[in-house]
């Protein structure tokens, strides 16, 4: 293919550029031709003579082709297909089977959906059902799995109430600190930021960042230096200052890195020698988009540092969150708080009613 593109000259290529050199260079043999070979062609009669003009035919209309149907996001079924189907319909066996269907397609895994339809059906199988009562039975199931996780971090009296943030790379675990930090200053708390990230100097940067526009203290150490050692100090610093919460950053690993997930054993090990009470609280950062995975992150992490808690991000579409229902129905580990923005004041307190109204598109 290379070679091809570099033999084009002037758009053409190099084999039919040597091609019309060649023909341009050919003089054509002069042949006599003895005048009996050449017959005299006869002269034709008018172009009239021969037949009458033709009309113009009429240009045929084109068929337009149909336009093609846009590609639809399964994670959105739920909300914009799945329950608006109808105005009303017998809630029978195939219907049933469509929404678990649906239910699975946003996340919510089988065990979840099959609860979450079964109470559904119970006192309405058979019977004439409308979208919105569909809609209204199955988030008032959803929210009722939801409640028993949803739970603010207790922020205790210790100075420092110890927070560590842990997560997979790109799930938004230093924006997450840097709006926790945002909304504890605004309650009136004194906050310190220990970036525990060594290995990425634009982690270290961000916190700092976040640190500056929250008027927060940050902790840090030289480059690639040991994570452990940072959150040492910065344990050692806010308690001399009396701090109220210490927010401590971490690096992004895969839960299938044993060497990444050790190390994050050790901050807690190191801590612990320090205060054993520390850390107070253990925040796994969930992103709401990764789907199924999350379970193999919950369980990895929930096994290496005993995750207290979930902060779940990018949830600026609740249909794509149907996970956090799986994840409430398997683990029943709280859910502190939803990320649905960027911004510090989109970091928002989890709320199941209005959650699931969202996943089914009320």
């Amino acid at each position: 293919m290379t070679e091809g593109i570099g033999n084009i000259v002037g758009g053409k290529t190099a084999d039919e550029v040597a091609v019309e050199d060649t023909v341009e260079n050919i003089t054509p043999a002069e042949t006599p031709i003895p005048e009996q070979a050449i017959e005299r062609i006869p002269t034709l009669p008018a172009a009239e003579e021969i037949a009458p003009p033709t009309k113009t035919p009429e240009p045929v209309a084109r068929k337009e082709k149909p336009a093609e149907k846009p590609v639809e996001n399964p994670q959105e079924k739920p909300k914009k297909k799945g329950f608006s189907l109808f105005t009303k319909r017998k809630l029978d066996d195939q219907m049933l089977e469509e929404l678990e269907e649906l239910l699975i397609a946003a996340d919510l895994g089988v065990t979840a959906a099959a609860e979450v339809t079964a109470a559904l059906a119970k006192g309405r199988f058979d019977k004439e059902i409308t979208s919105d009562e569909v809609k209204h039975a199955m988030a008032g199931k959803i929210a009722e799995i939801l409640k028993p996780v949803a739970k603010p971090i207790q922020i205790t009296k210790a100075k420092p109430h110890v927070i560590l943030v842990v997560g997979v790379n790109g799930n938004g675990k230093t924006t997450t600190i840097g709006k926790l930090a945002e909304h504890y200053r605004g309650e009136g708390h004194s906050v310190m930021l220990a970036a525990c990230d060594t290995f990425r100097a634009a982690a270290v940067e961000q916190l700092t960042i976040w640190g500056e526009r929250t008027k927060c203290e940050v902790i840090k150490g030289p480059a690639q230096s040991d994570p452990a050692s940072v959150a040492f100090k910065a344990l050692e610093v806010a308690e001399t200052k009396g701090v109220d919460i210490l927010l401590m950053d971490t690096a992004g690993r895969l839960q299938n890195k044993e060497g990444l997930m050790e190390e994050l054993a050790k901050i807690v090990r190191v801590l612990k020698k320090k205060n054993a009470a520390v850390p107070h609280d253990t925040v796994l950062v969930l992103d709401a988009t990764t789907g199924q995975n999350a379970h193999s992150q919950v369980e990895i992490f929930k096994e290496k540092v005993s995750i207290t808690g979930l902060i779940v991000t990018k949830l600026d579409g609740t249909a794509k969150g149907g996970v956090v229902v799986a994840l409430a129905r398997k683990f029943g580990i709280p859910i502190h708080a939803v990320g649905v923005g960027e911004k510090a004041e989109d970091l928002k307190p989890f709320k199941p009613e209005e959650f699931a109204q969202g996943l089914v598109g009320l």
